[in-house]
């Protein structure tokens, strides 16, 4: 008899873009909706790199999301990183981790890291004070395709991060190949990933179906179809290493239909329909609670959350648009109907 019905532990989002402003009152309460707590990206303009700034923008995230949310605030990560300050926040309760951008990688990444020895007294520090790195995993050389950059990061940079830092915990964000499922699997327990909807639904020919299609285009940009497949496995393996992800990242309309469009793709509002979805085809529905509520937050050391969600199988129909602000978000899978619904 097929399920009706999945009740699992209230989940987290251990990556989401959240913005500020307008558009930070207009995401916020979709991710509060579904998600207990979420790893909140620091890659704001400015980028938050002073625990001053985490904290003022802890609080409006709070005001925009509503009670029973609980953001949890990263240190963004440059050449001039101060180990002092990233400890301070860490012991203040502040920070739960650290981001490494490589310069240019991605949305607002411009202040990023151009060379990851530039981090070294940074990372001898979280080493040493149990705080985790999460590293978007892409080289910025031009010479390098943009499908391939992931895996070239994993051999010229992760490996030897792994490497030199044996007790570090590593979250590689946003796995897309199979180069990232394998080295995740084989590494060590203080390594592991996190894993997006769009990266389990969509490969390489959603950017150019019909046409250049902007609101599949993110970065990392979605890879070859064994790739795809790959992450899927990865996800609904049941290994504690592989945990939700969303990297919702939002984006007004005018700025993903132009002629130089964002990266990103907003999969906040129905974001566990896209993933329940993707473990029902699978038939690894028995496996997704721990996917989405327990690998992360046994990772990072905090508890699991008390409360429960439910999904129904009643179908979740998903608007062309959202409005926020004086802006418009084309949702993930838009026009599209979902099997799952959460109650």
């Amino acid at each position: 008899m097929t399920m009706q019905t999945l009740t699992i532990r209230r989940p987290d989002d251990w990556h989401v873009h959240l913005r500020d402003g307008a558009m930070l009152g207009a995401v916020a309460p979709f991710t509060a909706r579904q998600f207990a707590r979420a790893i909140v990206m620091p890659n704001l303009s400015p980028p938050v790199t002073s625990v001053a700034a985490a904290s003022a923008y802890c609080e409006r995230i709070i005001a925009a999301a509503g009670p029973g949310f609980a953001p949890l605030m990263t240190c963004y990560l440059s050449d001039a990183s101060d180990p002092d300050e990233i400890a301070r926040g860490f012991d203040e309760g502040v920070w739960v981790a650290a981001k490494l951008y490589p310069a240019n990688a991605t949305t607002n990444s411009a202040a990023g890291v151009t060379d990851v020895a530039n981090l070294r007294p940074a990372l001898e520090r979280m080493q040493a004070i149990g705080m985790p790195l999460l590293i978007h995993g892409e080289v910025t050389d031009p010479q390098v395709d943009v499908f391939d950059r992931e895996a070239v990061f994993i051999d010229r940079v992760l490996s030897g991060l792994v490497r030199d830092f044996p007790a570090l915990k590593i979250v590689l964000e946003h796995i897309t190949t199979a180069e990232a499922a394998d080295f995740i699997a084989e590494a060590p327990a203080n390594v592991a990933a996190t894993i997006t909807p769009q990266h389990l639904i969509l490969n390489r020919n959603a950017l150019f179906a019909g046409g250049l299609r902007p609101h599949a285009y993110c970065l990392p940009v979605v890879k070859r179809e064994h790739h795809r497949l790959a992450v899927r496995r990865a996800a609904t393996s049941g290994s504690p290493k592989f945990f939700l992800g969303t990297d919702s990242a939002p984006h007004g309309v005018e700025a993903k239909e132009s002629a130089c469009g964002c990266a990103g793709i907003f999969n906040a509002a129905f974001a566990l329909e896209s993933y329940a979805a993707v473990f029902d085809e699978e038939g690894a529905l028995d496996r997704f609670e721990a996917f989405a509520a327990e690998h992360g937050p046994r990772f990072y050391g905090l508890p699991l959350n008390q409360g429960t969600i439910t999904l129904v199988r009643e179908g979740t129909q998903i608007p062309p648009a959202i409005e926020a602000g004086n802006s418009r978000l084309v949702p993930f899978q838009a026009g599209e109907k979902l099997p799952w619904r959460l109650a």
